[in-house]
């Protein structure tokens, strides 16, 4: 990660102040030791000790860097191993001090830049998790692959259509066929002579879900990716529905994790 600007003294109070629940006082002692941090403050409760290496830290370096660096080290999702809601807690908490500086820790235990909040209303609001925003619902990593970081930036109007994009570009890659659109499902797809199939095609049955599956992946091409290629950003008005587009998109990746190929060689 480039250079972090130096953080306030009060994100330092309030980080110091979160990662001192997170942890035993043994257990703050052995990271600052492992990233190369020295404790000569002189304190004994955790969160004071934290705050005095913070400023001291941040005043030699300049920046926040090896504060970040601690916290990744010391909030690392394996220590929370059967606890994931306890580390969810401090993870959302942490992203409402981090946010003011553009900041976001994700579940994966990284640092990535998002867009900084302002007010601390914004800052709560988004401290949430992906999930939360999108009503619990189980967004499909392909998707999170593509547009992570229109939703982290709250942009739902380019989270959809990167996501719609990745989804062809996923049929493309797993499939072999450059092409787009209709045209590249009527060729991955084709019921008489598939590339790939997500199931058998043995009865009338697997048949009917296979071109079901077709017509849903032209439907979204459609419907989702196509007019948002055309229609001025103003005039959309997706965010509401974005939820369930997301949704629909997961749901074909899933799928598309099922399906198999056809073919003994490559096209």
């Amino acid at each position: 990660m480039s250079t972090i600007s130096s953080f306030s003294e009060g994100q330092i109070e309030a980080l110091a102040r979160l990662l001192g629940e997170c942890g035993s006082g043994t257990d703050i002692s052995r990271v600052l030791q492992d990233r190369g941090l020295v404790d000569d403050s002189g304190e004994s409760t955790k969160w004071r000790r934290l705050y005095r290496v913070f400023l001291n830290c941040q005043r030699q370096h300049g920046c926040a860097n090896r504060i970040i660096d601690f916290t990744q080290s010391f909030l690392i999702p394996a220590r929370f191993v059967g606890r994931k809601e306890e580390f969810e807690a401090f993870r959302q908490q942490l992203n409402v001090v981090l946010s003011f500086s553009g900041l976001v820790y994700e579940m994966d235990g990284k640092f990535r830049e998002c867009k900084m909040a302002r007010t601390l209303d914004e800052a709560e609001a988004r401290a949430q998790t992906i999930r939360a925003k999108f009503q619990g619902r189980l967004i499909h990593p392909e998707v999170l692959k593509y547009c992570r970081a229109e939703l982290l930036q709250e942009n739902y109007f380019h989270a959809v259509f990167e996501a719609s994009k990745g989804l062809a570009q996923r049929i493309r890659e797993v499939s072999g066929v450059q092409a787009d659109g209709a045209e590249l499902v009527d060729r991955v797809f084709s019921i008489e002579w598939p590339i790939l199939a997500i199931n058998t095609l043995q009865t009338q049955t697997e048949k009917s879900e296979h071109k079901g599956f077709a017509s849903l992946l032209k439907g979204c091409f459609a419907a989702v990716r196509n007019p948002l290629a055309h229609e001025p950003k103003i005039l959309w008005r997706g965010e509401d529905d974005a939820a369930d587009y997301l949704s629909l998109i997961s749901l074909l990746h899933r799928k598309l994790d099922d399906s198999v190929s056809t073919r003994l060689k490559e096209i």
